[in-house]
């Protein structure tokens, strides 16, 4: 598997038809959450869109509720415009109704013409908003980009994360996923492999038709391949010996897209390369994401707090520092490992740096000068933090980094601090 736990997904999810609300308002959301539920619909909030991407993580909402503005004092609809271009990219067939001002016409026209369904006015008359909310979800997609998925209680697979190397690898996928290429999805183990392959095949042309997910380690499967069309996710065609390799050359029909996982493709024979591997799409290392570790633990917290029925917790900042400076063996499978571990013995709603311990992390491999230097500026990076986040109160700090007052003044000396 190269997705964390239930693939970063709540596996308690209600089978309630849900509607998604991105709004930073809590006075809109417990409006709109009793109206709603007055006529028999639940109402999920996320106040922005990295919660919004969370939330979109784990479950395929019957509608979205999109305000245009977040940030304080802005009004011109571009964040809302934002979110929603990536909201239809990543899902065509998604239901979204925009919020705009009672002088937002032009926001809403610029909303619809990206695929948005309708636009609400504020203020509103609770009927009027379930009424077009309604007649909205009965419509087919303004914009049809992709073919729609069957109907399904699956989520879309959505790639979290800002750094430029995460926005380079959507924007590849959403070039290369409508062609009919054979595409090889490489890069570290438990770097989200799954999900890459998942979306590339959510953008194509056959994503209105069952896929086939083939184990090639198993070779009774290699049968399934015998006169299929479509879309085939296949695994470890780099791990077979060449021989192996030239049979399941054979196995494979013209016709057949093939979407295929794999470390690297260096290992495949030249001919069975060519076949699978018209375009490489490389996912890349945590360690390459800046600061998409911080946004992926955040989810992780929240999808672990579902699933084990606990409060969600928040992280501090010395915590934080551990997620960016850590180098997570199984990569984003071991983040999402260590977050629930952490939601489990978290206390009062936080998570400190000393429930992210060693245990959860690897060092990466380094020349033992790269590794001193990496271990101390790495350490100075998580005191500060925790220094900063309980005002400097040693006692707080070195509980939460998991140390004794004196071990933290003797860094904090250490580091002139």
């Amino acid at each position: 598997m190269d997705t964390p736990s239930t693939g970063g997904r709540s596996e308690d999810e209600s089978s309630e038809t849900a509607i998604l609300l991105i709004d930073d308002n809590p006075a809109i959301a417990r409006a709109l959450d009793i109206a709603l539920r007055i006529v028999g619909y639940r109402l999920d909030t996320a106040n922005g869109p990295e919660e919004a991407w969370s939330r979109l993580a784990r479950r395929r909402y019957a509608a979205i509720l999109l305000d245009m503005n977040f940030s304080t004092g802005a009004a011109d609809g571009e964040e809302g415009l934002a979110c929603l271009g990536r909201i239809m990219a990543g899902d065509p067939s998604a239901c979204v109704v925009v919020i705009t001002a009672h002088s937002g016409i032009r926001i809403a026209v610029a909303a619809m013409q990206a695929g948005a369904r309708d636009f609400v006015m504020k203020p509103w008359r609770n009927s009027d908003l379930v009424a077009k909310l309604e007649a909205a979800m009965a419509r087919s997609p303004a914009v049809a980009l992709a073919p729609a998925p069957p109907p399904t209680d699956e989520p879309p697979a959505v790639l979290i994360g800002e750094s430029a190397a995460m926005c380079g690898l959507r924007a590849l996928i959403h070039r290369v996923g409508p062609t009919r290429a054979s595409i090889a999805v490489t890069g570290p183990t438990g770097s989200g492999r799954a999900l890459v392959a998942q979306a590339i095949y959510e953008t194509s042309p056959n994503a209105n038709e069952p896929i086939m997910r083939v184990d090639l380690h198993c070779k009774d499967r290699w049968e399934w391949l015998t006169g299929a069309a479509g879309t085939a996710i296949l695994r470890h065609a780099d791990q077979l010996d060449r021989l192996a390799q030239a049979t399941l050359l054979d196995h494979l029909p013209p016709m057949l897209r093939c979407i295929t996982i794999a470390d690297a493709t260096d290992p495949l024979i030249p001919a069975l390369r060519r076949r699978l591997a018209t375009i490489e799409v490389a996912v890349p290392p945590l360690s390459a994401r800046e600061d998409d570790p911080v946004l992926l633990a955040r989810h992780f917290a929240r999808v672990a707090a579902d699933r084990f029925g606990k409060p969600w917790a928040r992280l501090t900042q010395a915590a934080e520092a551990v997620v960016r400076t850590t180098v997570w063996s199984d990569e984003v499978r071991g983040l999402a490992s260590a977050m629930e571990r952490a939601i489990i013995l978290a206390d009062d709603g936080v998570i400190d740096a000393a429930l992210l311990g060693p245990s959860s992390s690897a060092a990466a491999p380094t020349t033992i000068g790269e590794a001193n230097f990496d271990l101390t500026d790495a350490e100075r990076t998580m005191i500060e933090a925790a220094l900063r986040e309980h005002r400097h109160n040693i006692t707080h700090a070195a509980a939460a980094l998991g140390l004794s007052r004196g071990a933290l003044y003797r860094r904090m000396a250490r580091y002139g601090l």
